[in-house]
């Protein structure tokens, strides 16, 4: 018979291994969706929204014949690499993952869409899905959809510690080596790269004879794909703000204001110290972290003890700590 801390101690491994399973049934979930977003709404209608996977769009357009997931692992296999032997340990097992299973996704659904080779090698969106999800004609919608599914699933694989791998990992080396910001390095990596999408797809250099250039539209819709993705994802990261941070400054009843956070609020706050720039007086500043339904009533309270109180709101994205969220596991890709 086990002891009771044992079957304790057994359940919780459990559950971890539960917790654990299914976020990288998640990862997965988030690959799947970059992987449609690609398939079905990007590559057909030759939108290069930056990354890996646009550049090896371009180059399909000049070598039909290989798959634009093959290309991504092309590029992915030697950037994971290299980050594997410059970051080592800090590089993230879930990161390389993501990077391994979204071109093999890419590729699956490339032949689960088009009725043959030709078809994929042409991306020709009449025959996609039997011309069922044909948007030649909604250039548009396609870049919108396409933007949306790609940044709902790049979020929730980050959102699981992980990334997608690609410029992210160019990102984190100009950042190393060059000094560079790591999102400015993303965003040099990202513009060089729908640049290329440009020359090639929209002015037609390069292309194999027969294959007609995209035009300078091209970039517009590739650009309108890149918006959309970039504010679902941040979106898909951060969620609505669901809490407010409140800067209080109360003159007058600051001991009611202590009293009704603790007891009717049920939150705690922090007092810190503040002088007055004009009169040198010293304050006690309140900070405190509260749901977004509660601020109209804190906002009145605060006006009831002290009408000529100083209270600045702002939104807090991520609260972690005890009676908000616990702290995220380090197991992402770093940056430094």
């Amino acid at each position: 018979m086990k002891s009771f801390s044992e079957i304790i101690t057994s359940t919780k491994e459990s559950i971890c291994d539960i917790k654990w399973w299914g976020s990288i049934l998640q990862i997965v979930f988030g690959c799947l969706l970059v992987a449609i977003a690609f398939v079905v709404f990007i590559n057909p209608y030759d939108m290069v929204p930056g990354g890996i996977y646009g550049l090896a769009l371009v180059l399909h357009n000049l070598f039909p014949s290989i798959q634009v997931g093959t290309f991504g692992y092309m590029f992915d296999v030697p950037l994971i690499l290299t980050a594997l032997l410059i970051f080592g340990g800090k590089f993230g097992g879930r990161t390389i993952f993501a990077s391994f299973v979204t071109p093999g996704l890419m590729n699956i659904l490339d032949y689960l869409v088009y009725p043959n080779q030709a078809a994929i090698e042409a991306l020709d969106p009449t025959l996609l899905m039997g011309g069922v999800v044909d948007l030649s004609n909604h250039l548009m919608l396609a870049a919108i959809i396409g933007g949306c599914f790609s940044g709902v699933g790049v979020g929730i694989v980050i959102r699981n510690n992980a990334a997608t791998g690609g410029t992210d990992i160019t990102g984190m080396l100009l950042h190393k080596f060059a000094k560079m910001k790591f999102a400015n390095g993303v965003l040099l990596s990202d513009a060089i790269i729908v640049l290329c999408g440009l020359i090639v797809i929209g002015f037609g250099i390069g292309l194999p004879e027969g294959k007609e250039p995209a035009g300078l539209l091209l970039s517009l819709y590739s650009g309108v794909c890149i918006f959309v993705n970039a504010k679902v994802l941040g979106f898909t990261i951060d969620g609505a703000s669901r809490d407010k941070l409140l800067f209080i400054i109360c003159d007058e009843h600051s001991e009611d204001m202590r009293n009704y956070i603790l007891h009717e609020l049920n939150r705690g706050g922090t007092y810190l110290k503040a002088t007055g720039m004009y009169t040198h007086n010293d304050k006690e500043m309140i900070f405190l972290v509260i749901n977004r339904k509660e601020v109209r009533n804190v906002q009145h309270k605060i006006k009831e003890f002290d009408n000529r109180a100083f209270v600045v709101v702002t939104d807090a994205y991520d609260t972690f700590g005890e009676g908000f969220k616990p702290f995220p596991e380090e197991d992402g890709m770093p940056v430094e």
